[in-house]
């Protein structure tokens, strides 16, 4: 009995000197500088009368946010946010949007585009929804020679 404080003592050491040990220095502060964008790139793209707008905002930990419009003649406007990232030269995004000024629905489909020679095609695949999710059919190609868009590089308008 005489050796109760030593060993409590001994079992408070690891809890003291992890108390007084910071290893995860600033994780606000990485977090912030991988979650910042450092590349922007905008593009335009037109087939027939139908135009499209895109925004790429490419950020420090490899993600890609941005903004994709396109404007149907026809049928009115698709306007929202992408999110995704590139795997390799393709970059894969899921596309919320919404349709024209007073339809409320929000919509979600998976895009592919792949970056050729300074430009961004839409590629075109077979979708699937399961349980309100849509993506693409694994084993299924995507293809960029049907794309209706071809983004040719524009200046970002702020």
């Amino acid at each position: 009995m005489k050796n109760t404080p030593l060993y409590l003592a001994f079992m408070a050491l690891p809890l003291l000197l992890s108390c007084g040990s910071n290893t995860n220095t600033d994780q606000k502060g990485d977090l912030a500088d991988t979650d910042s964008v450092i590349n922007k790139q905008c593009f335009v793209a037109a087939d027939g009368k139908d135009t499209a707008n895109l925004v790429v905002n490419t950020k420090g930990s490899g993600k890609v946010s941005g903004h994709l419009t396109i404007n149907y003649a026809e049928k009115g406007k698709n306007d929202g946010e992408i999110e995704g990232k590139f795997s390799g030269d393709t970059l894969f995004v899921d596309y919320t949007f919404k349709i024209g000024e007073t339809n409320k629905t929000v919509y979600k489909n998976p895009l592919a585009l792949l970056k050729k020679d300074g430009k961004m095609v839409l590629g075109v695949g077979q979708i699937e929804t399961t349980m309100g999710r849509s993506y693409f059919v694994k084993g299924k190609p995507i293809s960029f020679d049907k794309g209706r868009f071809i983004f040719s590089s524009a200046e970002c308008k702020e």
